[in-house]
This record gives structure tokens, sequence and C-alpha cells, in this order.
């Protein structure tokens, strides 16, 4: 997961996904991993995007229909990595959905 995401031309969707871990990893690492490489997979992926500090972590993901979204939401192996989520790896995390309506992208 490295760089700016090549997207489709507007519209699309991102998925906002803003964090506050916990401390130490308890398999984390592997499962968020696991998440990009699973989520390229389905249909309706379109790049992610991903950062973070010691406090905060933020990943936006970009999907071309609120479907596409749905499904992954609902994805056996994502579900799972939601449970873990929200029981060990999270302190607190906010997820928001938005149309991206216009683009624009620069490279030297």
């Amino acid at each position: 997961m490295s760089g700016i995401a090549k997207t489709l031309q507007p519209p699309y969707y991102a998925v906002i996904f803003s964090s506050q871990r916990t401390e130490g990893d308890r398999g984390y690492g592997k499962m968020a991993e696991k998440m990009v490489e699973l989520a390229s997979q389905q249909m309706g992926f379109l790049g992610v995007e991903s950062a973070r500090d010691e406090g905060l972590g933020i990943t936006v993901s970009y999907w071309d229909s609120l479907d596409t979204i749905k499904n992954w939401k609902e994805h056996l192996v994502h579900l799972v990595a939601q449970d873990r989520g929200k029981n060990e790896w999270y302190k607190s995390f906010a997820l928001r959905v938005c149309k991206v309506e216009r683009d624009n992208f620069y490279e030297m």
C-alpha cells in the first residue's frame, strides 16, 4: 500500500476509516495486510491510501458504488476483522462514506 490511489473518473465513493489503536499488535499488522489484499480482490474496489502515526490512523478506500461498499462490509473475513477491531485493536474509530464528485491530481 503505497502512493496515491489511481481512481476512476468521478463520481465514485470513498470510505474513510479513522482510528486510534490500543497498545500492542496482537495480530493487527497481519490482519491489516490481509484486509488490503482481500479488499483489492473485490469487485468495485478502486484503490486504497493509508497513513498512521503514534496516535491516529486514517485509511481511505475507494469504490465504484454503494453496493460494492456494502458487499465489502458484509464479507465474512472482513466481519471477523471488524469484530477483532472493536474488541482488541481500537480505542475508538470513525467510518465515513462519501461520494467523490470531483478530483484533481498532480504528479511531477
